[in-house]
């Protein structure tokens, strides 16, 4: 599940204001109870609080907690200080994933990984990714890691943004890289496509499982869609247990290339 609302929100909630904040967390716990265990967030997006509320009660250990640091606190004491300020918000003692939001060439990528590779040789962190990073930049990050192995890479990857598979994700997959896909149902703008219609109605499910289900069956590919709406997570918590055809798989990758 992603946490990133919309621009309003984030402007907001720098003042302190979460409008609909309940219903997100209703729809964060929707997507618990059916099965859903990652949760992507960000300092930026403002929801970390929100996390924290639906994820009280539940074993830490069964939530896989991933957020992301902003470009202006890449710089090593900075990012501890913004590491340890999502440990609060999140009121966990650790977190799952750390990633970098947004490369910035300013900071040298040596002197944010190094720091990374600190939280975690303190037992504060898991893993490492970073997000909107492109192949170079992804290359220069894994270099920079001394002692970890870079996790994951966030990109916006859909039925409909397919970018990402000219070289990123054949890289990826041959390197054991996570791609977290982000905008997974094209932003909302999934086309209304006859063979999309289709395989939904024969399958008996929603537009929206088949674009989830098509990219979670491609290896090391999490789809992450956002979890605003209880009834929309729980649809979506419905592209997991079952399986496209090859047929189908072949027909959504022509259609859609």
């Amino acid at each position: 599940m992603g946490t990133y609302y919309d621009p309003l929100w984030v402007t907001t909630g720098f003042l302190g204001w979460r409008r609909g904040g309940a219903t997100r967390i209703e729809a964060i716990k929707a997507g618990l109870d059916g099965g859903i265990t990652l949760i992507d967030t960000a300092e930026l997006y403002k929801s970390e609080p929100l996390v924290a509320k639906a994820i009280e009660g539940k074993k830490r250990e069964d939530i896989f907690i991933a957020t992301k640091v902003w470009p202006n606190h890449l710089h090593g004491d900075s990012l501890v200080r913004a590491f340890n300020g999502s440990l609060r918000r999140l009121g966990t003692p650790y977190l799952d994933l750390y990633q970098v939001h947004w490369p910035n060439p300013r900071v040298p990528i040596k002197e944010t990984m190094s720091a990374m590779e600190e939280l975690v040789a303190a037992g504060k962190l898991r893993h490492i990714g970073v997000s909107n990073f492109n192949l170079e930049q992804l290359k220069q990050a894994q270099t920079a890691l001394a002692k970890s192995e870079l996790t994951s890479l966030q990109l916006d990857y859909s039925l409909i943004h397919r970018d990402v598979e000219r070289e990123i994700l054949p890289y990826c997959d041959a390197e054991g890289i996570a791609l977290l896909a982000y905008y997974p149902l094209g932003h909302g703008k999934l086309p209304s496509d006859p063979r999309l219609e289709q395989i939904s109605s024969a399958r008996g499910k929603t537009r929206a499982e088949v674009a989830l289900q098509w990219l979670a069956e491609k290896p090391n590919v999490f789809p992450i869609p956002r979890a605003s709406n209880p009834e929309h997570v729980r649809d979506n918590a419905g592209a997991s247990g079952w399986e496209l055809s090859e047929s189908e798989r072949r027909e959504l990758d022509q259609k859609f290339r």
